[in-house]
């Protein structure tokens, strides 16, 4: 088997110190005061012989591996695989490739893949955090690793953000609801204390303050499967008779929903009108079709790449820290019953 070529093999072939090979290579002949001659002499050797540099040499030698995290909870949920595929086509396009990891929502296991990570030596991280890893996030950015948190934050670590207006997009679900004379809103959550999950439940209370409505809010644990949850929003549903709408915290709870209202035998939006928070492919093929809270997942993608970018490429001061906040679209379809509108 044909021996790979490294650098010092090129440099004592050609009779030249090695760092001035690893100079040429990476383009800094120039800046170097290295000759035409001798870079063409090294450029000419190289394509000969078919040389490639390896990833670590390259990025002990630049302080770069042009790679990045994105560490979510559960890459195959809809909403992170979405955002995921956004960004690898950026990434691509501005010559970094993407490592993608679930933590799913453990923060241990977080810690291990962080601690993984480093190890090596990924240049900077996209990550949804758990609550219980503010240490190590603290550590990254201690160590000049840039880290943009994204859908959720830690109230109490000072880092990048990109995130949606979650309050408004629960808050104009229950207007939106309340103009179809809908009086006996509930909102169906998880009983979590993710950033999110409180703007969300938030948002709804605002508003049914507003309204002078009673508030009527079920948490789902976050370790139900499916099944589970189905059982438990048709008890709820059950429970609670004259209930008119329900707003759903995340796409999945929606799903779990639409099944549980089914098994009951009721009709959506006669006898229960509903809003998912996080659009799906498949509210579109759902008859009537499912009005949604939409976070524009293209646009989050842009600003979450374009926030690590700016301090990956030294554009922006690492003291200087941004929080970006999305408006979300609420889409309105057959499940309100005005279908058709975008709000």
């Amino acid at each position: 088997m044909r021996k790979k070529l490294s650098i010092n093999d090129i440099a004592n072939e050609l009779h030249v110190a090695k760092s001035t090979v690893s100079f040429i290579l990476n383009g800094k002949a120039k800046e170097k005061r290295i000759s035409d001659e001798l870079t063409e002499k090294v450029l000419k050797f190289v394509e000969e012989k078919g040389y490639k540099p390896s990833h670590l040499a390259k990025s002990l030698s630049t302080g770069k591996t042009k790679m990045i995290c994105l560490m979510v909870e559960k890459i195959s949920d809809y909403f992170f695989s979405h955002v995921a595929f956004h960004l690898e086509a950026l990434a691509y396009k501005n010559g970094y490739k993407i490592i993608y990891c679930s933590t799913e929502n453990d923060p241990e296991k977080t810690r291990q893949l962080i601690a993984l990570l480093r190890a090596r030596h990924v240049d900077g991280y996209i990550i949804t955090p758990p609550a219980g890893v503010e240490s190590e996030i603290r550590a990254l950015i201690n160590d000049n690793l840039p880290v943009v948190l994204f859908d959720r934050y830690l109230p109490d670590v000072a880092t990048d953000y990109v995130g949606l207006d979650n309050f408004k997009g629960t808050f104009d679900a229950v207007e939106l609801l309340e103009k179809t004379a809908a009086k006996k809103i509930a909102l169906i959550t998880l009983a979590s204390d993710q950033t999110q999950m409180i703007e969300r439940q938030t948002g709804y209370l605002a508003a049914i303050k507003k309204h002078h409505l009673k508030p009527l809010i079920f948490k789902v644990p976050f370790e139900n499967d499916t099944e589970t949850t189905i059982k438990q929003s048709m008890q709820f549903i059950s429970d609670h008779p004259g209930l008119d709408a329900i707003i759903f915290a995340t796409n999945y709870l929606a799903l779990s929903g639409i099944k549980a209202i089914n098994e009951l035998g009721l009709a959506i939006p006669a006898d229960i009108a509903i809003v998912a928070f996080d659009d799906h492919d498949v509210f579109n093929i759902y008859n009537p079709s499912i009005s949604a809270i939409s976070q524009p997942l293209d646009e989050m993608a842009k600003q979450l790449f374009k926030t690590l970018l700016d301090k990956l490429e030294n554009r922006v001061s690492f003291a200087e820290l941004s929080k970006v906040i999305i408006p979300p679209e609420l889409i309105e379809r057959g499940s309100t019953n005005s279908a058709g509108q975008i709000l």
